[in-house]
């Protein structure tokens, strides 16, 4: 600017020396001037234009490189396509050095684009997704039509790309935001974890009956309160302690909490369940989850994207179309050749002329009951032979008083109309043994001896048993003590006597053993017994719990060469608890006979409820005798009986002369427990088809003095650790109530009796009314706190 204002100067003074004279090209020169001036004015500013440009280029390109530098990020934009972006999440810092070094990462891409609600955005890739995206990115390869990451396939192009199944929608954006590896059962903390192979394995109606005896050490208890078929079932998930009933869990059904009945959801749609206890369920779900939580999983997530109601709202749908289908279909028949029961005959009618005494042992077994309901349950005809009444009679609990005197037991009787035969009596005799405190019962000298041959590998034979046996194990006091003997292809022993405060080694022990090999049951035997004498406790309870499939050799193998190994063991004062596991080779008749012979008793185990039932909450009943070697016998008085049957015990029947004999082996009655005996009675003067005429030469001796005396009843027993019985009579008065003002028990007793006889077609009942049986049992239903009596009334509907 100061040459322009010099130069406007030199012009203005140069004006005034020639004011006067004409300057013709004075205009020229001017325009020449101005021209001059404006060219570098134009320089300047586009000098000061390339300046700016340069600096905002700089900081742009400096901005973009730490972009770049710092997210790690690379943009695939395929043409022509629609932008999704794919985001690889995890939780640990992407740190890979090989593709070994961990086992799976998550992929799971979000789209933006419209999609229909079942597909799918998530897939599993294998360890190299990091080296497989990070070559990607160096030598991007468009993908024209992707949707998921379905799996890695290293062989379809050098660089090892994921092979995408076809749609139209691109993959815009890669975002590495960490990986690693994290097991499932970390995640959940199921207490057990149950797929859909196992579930096939075990034909149920419903997923409630799949998870019945899969929960170790657990309770998944069906409650069949409503006691009908096809109703609802509930689900109590508890430990060893009891808690209130009726306290359900959280159902999880693919990710939606609910609280409908999940029986709709068929066996066959469940991909995995599993099941929270404690801590690992409040921690997720809360006060939800206080009770346990089921974690459902379907296949091809059939309930996914559904809200609750609607979920709800399909599993009602599909519960009304299930009972409005629902049909009892006729019973499967089973190959019993490979399952050996005792075959025998049942009890006819006898006269009081003929036969003025009946005498049996007692019985506290209850394995023919759970067998039965196994078949039941599995939708099978049960075997003839299978059926032993007595057994379903004294499975369940009844209301009899508490001793009051110095023996051992009650004696209780009752009688009224036969609910079969109208025109028949029934006379129910029940005893109830003294209930003994834990803290006064004496130590224990237990001995498992534990079948581990090949037969004994089914997911419900050593399994079960091992867990089975821990429930027992939880049971001990510091002064009992348990050794254990295996037995297969030799028998050795496993674990030496142990004191019962040391739970930790003994259920280590079981948690060593598998199956394998042939079934060396006489010597298991031998070393049992063997084991339990060098440890015998005077004035304690010496014991051998047998725990097998039944499938063992004893020398040749027959039952008679078992009846005398046992009767010989017997002699030592050790008793012995049988317990039966498994299907399909089940050799019942081998358990009845040790149970019957050698001092002991009998269960069979179908599930892990029946587990904690006879050795949880019965175990002292179980494990603790009273009274050994339990004889009855009634003398009938033929002025009021015409005839009299027992209803089962055949095979525990004696001769009149047996009953006052020592020798005599009989049955043990356990702490608390109850035996129940039911007679059917022919009054005198009844016309029935099961006697004969009267006869012309023989005369009734009738005996006014016992005119009101119905019948005279004895009990003869030992102490446990006793050689000389002990007698008790009582005298039976003839007095019938009506069957409508029987007693709870009465009527419940009479009806699985009835059901007993109904399934062992008996010539003797001409009523086998299903739904009488029913009825019968519901009026009796009471004194159920465990649901056994509602169970059974369920089991009565399968059979028709």
């Amino acid at each position: 600017m100061d040459n322009q204002d010099k130069i406007f100067e030199k012009i203005k003074n140069a004006a005034q020396k020639n004011e006067e004279k004409d300057f013709a090209a004075f205009e020229k020169v001017w325009s020449r001037v101005e021209e001059k001036l404006d060219k570098k004015e134009d320089k300047k500013v586009i000098v000061l234009w390339k300046k700016l440009a340069i600096a905002a280029s700089l900081l742009l390109f400096i901005s973009l490189g730490y972009q770049f530098l710092k997210t790690d990020r690379n943009q695939i934009t395929p043409k022509n396509t629609k932008e999704n972006p794919i985001v690889i999440k995890g939780k640990t810092n992407p740190k890979i050095t090989s593709p070994k070094d961990t086992k799976e990462n998550n992929v799971v891409i979000q789209e933006k684009t419209e999609s229909k609600p079942t597909d799918k955005f998530s897939k599993n890739i294998k360890s190299n997704a990091e080296v497989i995206l990070k070559k990607q990115m160096e030598n991007p390869v468009a993908l024209t039509e992707a949707d998921t990451i379905s799996k890695i396939n290293t062989s379809t192009n050098g660089n090892g790309i994921a092979s995408m199944q076809a749609k139209s929608v691109a993959l815009n954006e890669v975002i590495v935001v960490g990986y690693g590896t994290q097991k499932r059962k970390e995640l959940t903390g199921s207490v057990t974890s149950i797929a859909a192979t196992k579930g096939k394995k075990q034909k149920s109606e419903n997923i409630i009956e799949t998870l019945q005896g899969r929960v170790a050490e657990h309770k998944i208890s069906a409650n069949t309160s409503q006691g009908t078929a096809g109703s609802n079932l509930n689900i109590m998930i508890r430990g060893g302690g009891s808690i209130a009933s009726g306290n359900e869990p959280l159902y999880i059904v693919d990710g939606v909490p609910m609280n409908t009945d999940i029986s709709a959801i068929k066996p066959n749609d469940i991909a995995t369940i599993d099941v929270l206890k404690d801590a690992s369920s409040t921690a997720i779900y809360g006060n939800r989850g206080a009770n346990g939580v089921i974690l459902i999983t379907t296949k091809n997530g059939i309930f996914q994207n559904l809200s609750k109601k609607q979920l709800e709202q399909k599993l009602k749908k599909l519960d009304k179309q299930k009972k409005a289908t629902l049909r009892i279909l006729p019973p499967k028949s089973i190959a019993v050749s490979q399952e050996e029961y005792e075959n025998f005959v049942e009890n006819q009618f006898e006269t009081p002329k003929n036969a003025p005494l009946s005498t049996f042992s007692i019985d506290v077994d209850n394995a023919s009951y759970t067998n039965i309901r196994r078949f039941l349950n599995n939708g099978q005809t049960v075997p003839k032979d299978a059926v032993r009444i007595e057994e379903m009679l004294n499975f369940f609990k009844y209301k009899y008083p508490q001793p009051q005197d110095q023996h051992p037991f009650s004696i209780n009787t009752e009688y009224s109309n036969c609910p079969w035969n109208p025109k028949h009596q029934l006379l129910k005799i029940g005893l109830q043994g003294k209930n003994i405190p834990t803290e006064n019962l004496p130590a224990s000298n237990l001995v498992f001896l534990i079948d581990v041959s090949g037969s004994m590998s089914d997911a419900n034979k050593l399994p079960l048993l091992k867990q089975s046996m821990k429930i027992l194990v939880n049971e001990l006091r510091k002064e009992d003590k348990v050794a254990m003997v295996v037995y297969a292809g030799a028998a050795g022993m496993v674990l030496p006597p142990t004191s019962g405060d040391k739970k930790q080694t003994i259920i280590s022990a079981l948690d060593n053993l598998n199956a394998g090999g042939s079934t060396a049951g006489g010597a298991g035997i031998e070393l049992a017994y063997r084991t339990a004498m060098e440890n015998f406790i005077k004035g304690g309870n010496n014991r051998v719990v047998l725990a097998t499939d039944g499938d063992f050799n004893l020398g040749s193998s027959s039952n008679t060469d078992m009846q005398s190994l046992i009767e010989e063991k017997r002699k030592s004062g050790i008793y012995l608890t049988c317990l039966g596991y498994g299907m399909g080779n089940y050799k019942d008749s081998k358990m009845e006979i040790l149970a019957n012979k050698g001092n002991g008793n009998y269960a069979y185990i179908d599930n892990i409820q029946e587990a904690n039932r006879f050795l949880g909450k019965e175990y002292k009943g179980s494990m603790f005798a009273i009274a050994k070697d339990v004889k009855i016998q009634i003398e009938f008085n033929p002025k009021h009986v015409q005839a009299y049957r027992l209803i089962g015990y055949e095979n525990r029947k004696l001769r009149p002369e047996d009953f006052k004999n020592d020798a005599i082996d009989a049955g043990e009655l356990g702490s608390g427990h109850t035996v129940t005996a039911l007679y059917e009675i022919i009054p005198t003067g009844i016309e029935s088809d099961y006697t004969t005429a009267d006869l012309k030469y023989t005369k009734s001796n009738k005996t006014d003095n016992y005119s009101n005396e119905l019948a005279t009843i004895k009990f003869r027993y030992k102490k446990p650790d006793g050689d000389k019985s002990i007698e008790m009579v009582k005298v039976i008065e003839n007095k019938s109530v009506p069957l409508k003002n029987a007693s709870d028990d009465f009527k419940f007793s009479a009806a699985v009796a009835w059901f007993g006889l109904k399934l062992r077609d008996s010539d003797l009942v001409p009523n086998k009314s299903t739904d009488e049986i029913k009825k019968l049992a519901k009026e009796g239903l009471s004194n159920d706190e465990d649901g056994y009596k509602s169970e059974f009334i369920r089991l009565t509907e399968t059979v028709k």
